[in-house]
């Protein structure tokens, strides 16, 4: 078993679940057994500086092998929760040896079958070693491999100091599936010139553009009271709700219907009651200035509604979430450049494309830390059918450690 296999399989049977609604930081206790045995395992293997700060956010030091002077300090950061839209407690992971090219029918639910003909990428992982968890649970990919790609090449470069690199820094955050993996996290602490989230998912992937978010909410105030004696008196706020939901483009402007670089409005939650009914929306678009002409649609559309219920109120509240991290890193390019380098060195084609959604390394960069994403090899996120191929996190460790001498040889 290789190394970043054995640690990834241990990683995955913690429960790390975030939780949207929760007021704590990190938003779950569970997350903070994983960091802590992040940071226990770091100082095992020798690194240098391994803190647990007071939000749970473990940090760690390669020290430098080169005595080559002005080498930026570069980081590789991973996150330890995984979506609260799949159950994550209790995983058993699956290793399918060499895979051969047929369904994979996951046994702890018949119906959740991992369809090759449904998933390309996995037509291309015929022969590697495929992970999935048994059919009752998320399995944890997104971004416990990248967890386990960071550490295994920190035991690598420890292991190996002949191998000439600068000072590496390494974080796992909580809650980044929730949008707050950030909210504490101390750029100028961290201490490096640029980072590497390690969250993508093709061999080869490298993202460096993303989503611009906000998140907006839409609610209708109206009036309750008796059913029975409500005539000329109740004001039914879900009515104006599913009128405003029903106006939305059947054809366009939504996840399902929009794909490459359109942007789109979704909603993915309503709180209903007839005195108040909230519906809330995630809002994507490429440009940053895209964001308000969605937004003001959805103004204009939740305005129509209420003509329709005249004593109904609608309130809008908009949230910025994160910015498109292309502003930033076009100022930086050899970051980019860089990455690409070490991702040829590993024997790998550069794929690039826009990230449909976003990581953390969207708020870092504009925080003051210019991070692009590198694959880690997940796949099927925050589902069921979730997998990665254990050939494809070994390449990706492969290519941590090629950045690392890649920017030794270009400073």
């Amino acid at each position: 078993m290789t190394p970043v296999l054995e640690r990834f399989l241990r990683y995955v049977r913690f429960d790390t679940q975030s939780n949207e609604s929760s007021e704590t930081y990190p938003s779950t206790a569970s997350q903070r057994v994983l960091l802590r045995t992040l940071a226990d395992e770091l100082e095992a293997l020798g690194a240098a500086d391994v803190t647990m700060d007071e939000h749970g956010y473990v940090t760690a030091t390669v020290p430098a092998t080169s005595s080559k002077p002005g080498i930026p300090t570069i980081g590789f950061i991973a996150h330890v929760d995984t979506s609260p839209e799949m159950p994550g407690a209790a995983v058993k992971p699956l290793v399918h040896p060499r895979y051969d090219g047929r369904d994979i029918v996951l046994p702890d639910d018949q119906t959740a079958v991992l369809r090759c003909a449904d998933n390309p990428a996995l037509a291309e992982r015929v022969g590697d070693d495929i992970v999935t968890a048994s059919g009752t649970t998320l399995l944890g990919a997104d971004n416990k491999a990248g967890v386990a790609e960071i550490v295994t090449a920190v035991e690598h470069l420890l292991a190996h100091p002949e191998i000439p690199h600068g000072t590496i820094r390494v974080a796992f955050t909580p809650d980044e599936e929730v949008g707050r993996g950030t909210k504490y996290f101390d750029v100028a602490a961290f201490g490096a010139h640029c980072a590497y989230t390690m969250d993508g998912g093709e061999r080869g992937d490298l993202e460096w553009e993303s989503f611009s978010a906000d998140a907006m909410t839409v609610a209708f105030v109206g009036f309750n009271t008796h059913p029975g004696y409500a005539k000329g008196r109740m004001v039914n706020a879900i009515k104006a709700a599913a009128a405003f939901v029903d106006s939305l483009p059947a054809d366009g402007l939504s996840p399902e219907t929009t794909t490459d670089r359109e942007g789109f409005v979704h909603p993915y939650a309503i709180q209903a009651g007839v005195d108040r009914t909230s519906v809330r929306f995630i809002v994507r678009d490429f440009d940053t200035a895209g964001l308000k002409a969605k937004e003001d649609l959805l103004a204009s559309l939740a305005t129509k509604a209420v003509v329709r219920f005249p004593r109904i109120r609608v309130e809008i509240s908009i949230e910025e979430q994160y910015r498109n991290m292309r502003e930033v890193l076009d100022r930086h390019p050899a970051i980019v450049d860089h990455a690409r380098e070490a991702i040829r060195r590993a024997g790998l084609t550069v794929r690039e494309r826009p990230i449909r959604g976003g990581t953390d390394g969207s708020r870092l960069s504009f925080m003051g830390l210019p991070t692009p994403n590198i694959f880690a090899g997940e796949h099927n996120f925050h589902s069921r059918l979730e997998w990665v191929s254990v050939q494809d996190m070994e390449k990706a460790v492969e290519v941590i450690v090629h950045l690392a001498r890649v920017w030794e040889e270009r400073s």
